[in-house]
């Protein structure tokens, strides 16, 4: 999953896809239950990033229903952030949020400023996909995570925060 991880941050999923199919297969095979999350949790943000949203929703409702027991898992952090995106990138805005505060949350007393800049730049996400979109709210949390990213060296989220931040105010035009 590791590998998969890295193709899937890269955008180069016809190479994360296959390897985390795999990853999940020899969880699941081997049975090595502490290492389903972490593969579940890619493979379904990776499959909702190539528009397979029909192999990512059961997934990601898998995991949902995982999470719903309160147990932590290894990685934790980097299955709320994967799962939240995913959830994103297929349309349930409310699940990401409340995956993004858990994530939030959970950067606060565990895994620190990094994951903090991934819990802001989804609440960005989620204002800017609300309806009606909160500008202000998403570029407020854009902006947090920018900071944070920035201060961490995060340089592929600082990105994703641009990205972001351009794409709320793409279609305004400013007025000095």
């Amino acid at each position: 999953y590791c590998v998969g991880l890295f193709y899937r941050r890269q955008g180069v999923l016809q190479k994360a896809i296959p390897m985390l199919e795999r990853s999940l297969a020899l969880a699941q095979s081997a049975d090595i239950p502490i290492q389903f999350p972490q593969a579940a949790s890619l493979l379904s943000a990776a499959y909702a990033l190539a528009g397979r949203a029909a192999e990512a929703l059961p997934l990601l409702d898998q995991m949902l229903e995982r999470l719903a027991t309160g147990r932590r898992m290894l990685l934790h952090a980097l299955v709320l952030t994967e799962l939240s995106e995913a959830c994103l990138l297929v349309g349930r805005v409310d699940e990401a949020s409340a995956l993004a505060a858990r994530l939030l949350e959970l950067s606060h007393t565990h895994t620190g400023h990094g994951y903090q800049a991934h819990a802001y730049r989804l609440f960005g996400e989620v204002a800017r996909r609300r309806e009606p979109t909160n500008i202000a709210q998403a570029a407020t949390h854009y902006r947090q995570a920018l900071a944070l990213a920035e201060a961490v060296g995060m340089r592929p989220l600082q990105a994703h925060c641009h990205l972001g931040l351009g794409t709320l105010f793409g279609g305004w035009r400013i007025v000095k």
